[in-house]
């Protein structure tokens, strides 16, 4: 089932749009020095190009926010400067030519100090995240619900929301994480029915992999499938790279992002299998993924069931009685031995990504088909039918059959 993206407020991050209808992006966050200008814009460009749109940049001392100045005209994505404590570090940011801003309502909680941020944002015309996190919520809303519970995390970003409405500041997205999953994704409903403006999604804390990104997976797969969230970070224990890959990916594969690279389907494989499944899968992975080529491809051990199973793939191979067989779609397009069938799905990926589906298929082998079938007959008559598929239509004939009784 397809969920509607909730609808929302819309504000702009540099180029990005948030909410309102764009596109999801993604986020992640340099662990370098800011004030190391080089080391953070090298980190920089390798977040962009490996899918993400928005970064984010400490700014916890004077010299960070000297070091944003140099690094936001340098930038190829929008800079958020992340703020704690100290509110005139926030204005600096904005001086520093920053693209957004994200405030931490645990830590700067001076009434007058974050409208007089909210007022500099306005006049530059910047958006702010609220970015409430489970770990730093304000002592009196821990009493008041007796923990970092759902309902505290919204009540710290309605206050905060509050206070900007006060000095009619609305540039706003919010974020309310918490390391637990099931409550985080408690905590972003409560919020999704409380206001309109656009959110932030992530688990914070999440750990290394595989660990954290199951978790990540985990809470914001869940929100993005009911149409809740407007970016993702995914907050990994490990090189933010691998951040902005899995949060790209994701919105990929949940079909909320045009794909940009391999999509690699593959069989668990099974005792029927002819071939080593898994090292041909990761081979192909290998090779394809050098490739950067946008489509999806499947490997199946078996060529009785695979490009059956698999046709919605745009290329395929399944392995059978020595042989590859290629198919595009479904159908069979070259059969080729089995020592080449690594060799021939590589070039028919290229071939693919270069001519399209239907040039591709007009090209097919015209014995292929009749190959592949001859395959699929012969391992039958030595396996057998594990889904018993004659016995099943005769069985169901029979039924019929007998029906008027």
């Amino acid at each position: 089932m397809e969920f509607a993206r909730r609808k929302t407020r819309r504000v702009r991050v540099g180029d990005v749009d948030v909410g309102g209808g764009a596109p999801i992006s993604v986020q992640s966050m340099t662990t370098t020095k800011t004030a190391d200008v080089e080391a953070t814009l090298t980190q920089i460009y390798a977040l962009a190009s490996n899918g993400a749109d928005i970064v984010r940049v400490t700014c916890n001392t004077v010299e960070a926010a000297q070091g944003i100045a140099e690094i936001v005209p340098r930038s190829p994505v929008p800079i958020v400067a992340d703020i704690h404590y100290q509110y005139r570090l926030a204005l600096a940011s904005i001086e520093a030519g920053v693209s957004a801003l994200r405030l931490n309502p645990g830590n700067i909680r001076n009434e007058n100090h974050i409208k007089v941020v909210a007022k500099a944002a306005m006049e530059a015309r910047i958006p702010i995240r609220i970015g409430v996190n489970a770990g730093s919520l304000d002592k009196e809303l821990l009493d008041k619900y007796g923990g970092p519970v759902p309902r505290a995390l919204v009540a710290s970003a309605m206050r905060e929301v509050r206070y900007f409405d006060d000095v009619g500041f609305f540039d706003v997205k919010i974020s309310v994480k918490h390391s637990n999953v099931p409550l985080m994704v408690e905590s972003y409903r409560l919020l999704a029915d409380t206001t309109d403006y656009p959110l932030h999604l992530g688990v914070t804390e999440a750990g290394p992999p595989p660990g954290g990104l199951i978790k990540g997976v985990a809470g914001i797969a869940t929100l993005l499938n009911e149409g809740i969230g407007d970016t993702i970070r995914f907050s990994l224990t490990a090189d933010p790279v691998e951040e902005a890959k899995v949060g790209r990916s994701l919105l990929e594969y949940l079909g909320l992002r045009e794909r940009t690279k391999l999509d690699l389907i593959a069989c668990p494989s099974c005792g029927r299998a002819e071939v080593d499944v898994i090292k041909v899968a990761s081979e192909v992975n290998d090779r394809l993924s050098a490739l950067e080529l946008p489509i999806q491809v499947a490997v199946m051990g078996c060529v009785v069931n695979g490009p059956g199973e698999a046709r919605e793939a745009d290329l395929g191979l399944a392995a059978g009685r020595g042989r590859g067989h290629l198919f595009i779609k479904g159908e069979v397009v070259r059969v080729v031995p089995e020592s080449e069938m690594v060799d021939a799905l590589v070039e028919e990926a290229q071939l693919l990504a270069d001519e399209g589906a239907e040039a591709r298929l007009a090209a097919a082998d015209v014995s292929a088909a009749d190959l592949a079938q001859e395959t699929r007959v012969e391992l039958l008559s030595l396996q057998g039918d594990p889904n018993r598929t004659a016995a099943r239509k005769a069985a169901i004939a029979d039924i019929v059959a007998g029906s008027s009784d």
